[in-house]
């Protein structure tokens, strides 16, 4: 069907096309608006562009004197940065404390630390906490923690209060049928 619609709009389309082709051609051209003269200055031979170029391509001895006494003295940024970083490594470093626990073995961490930044814990440090609060609060108190770790108050405060350790619970299948993991 869309072929027929294609005949029936390329017979529109070119009815007449020869005689409406001929009316277009023989149609008189708009003609181009006359051209001004301009009046610029001839740039060719005249004398002060000759000057000018004269003058630059030619030595200049006062210049060039006061040119050789400038003397330029010049430091590397990155030497002083990496001066300034090794006195900041210096204070970094006093801001550490030693690691307290860690997982034996190499298996469970790729880089073994033996230190740890003021104010920060680490995964197996933060869980030996949360585990001793809860076995014996009265001994393990807010303050103890915090002097322990070298931690803020309040930062101990939200760590006890909203660092949950993930727990597995294991729930009885509702039919006896049912597949059960046993303890091994």
């Amino acid at each position: 069907m869309s072929n027929m619609g294609a005949r029936v709009a390329r017979m529109f389309r070119n009815f007449n096309l020869e005689n409406r082709v001929h009316r277009e051609i023989s149609k008189e051209k708009a003609r181009a608006a006359p051209r001004h003269k301009a009046n610029l200055p001839a740039s060719d031979g005249s004398s002060e562009a000759m000057e000018t170029a004269r003058s630059v391509s030619q030595k200049n001895d006062p210049l060039l004197t006061l040119l050789k006494s400038v003397y330029v003295e010049s430091k590397d940024p990155a030497a002083e940065d990496s001066q300034d970083s090794k006195d900041v490594a210096v204070d970094h470093e006093a801001g550490r404390r030693p690691l307290r626990f860690s997982l034996p073995g190499e298996a469970f961490s790729p880089v073994q630390l033996t230190d740890v930044p003021k104010g920060q814990l680490t995964i197996v440090e933060a869980l030996k906490a949360l585990s001793s609060h809860q076995r014996q609060p009265e001994t393990w108190t807010l303050e103890k923690i915090a002097q322990e770790y070298s931690l803020d108050l309040k930062d101990t405060k939200a760590l006890l209060e909203f660092f949950v350790p993930f727990q597995v619970q294991i729930t009885p299948p509702k039919t006896e049928k049912a597949k059960q993991i046993k303890a091994s």
